[in-house]
């Protein structure tokens, strides 16, 4: 079950990056880069209240409890060789 907060702001962070990504490739774009970089604000702000939720979060930290933990041994040895 994920948290309807944690929902929310998902859609608000897919939004956001959306927005930013049009604003990006706009034809403006290259004229005034300040559109572009409000979008990129809201964007990272979204991103940044997601994260802090999720830390806080009941159900996300349920999630994260339940994901297999890496084998860092075998990293190891794929950076060693």
């Amino acid at each position: 079950m994920i948290c309807p907060i944690c929902r929310d702001l998902e859609r608000d962070f897919a939004a956001g990056l959306t927005e930013y990504v049009a604003a990006r490739s706009s034809a403006s774009y290259n004229v005034s880069k300040s559109f572009a970089a409000k979008r990129n604000v809201d964007m990272e702000r979204a991103r940044y209240d997601l994260e802090e939720h999720r830390l806080v979060c009941v159900s996300a930290a349920r999630l994260f409890a339940l994901l297999p933990k890496p084998d860092i041994t075998t990293s190891l040895r794929q950076l060693a060789a």
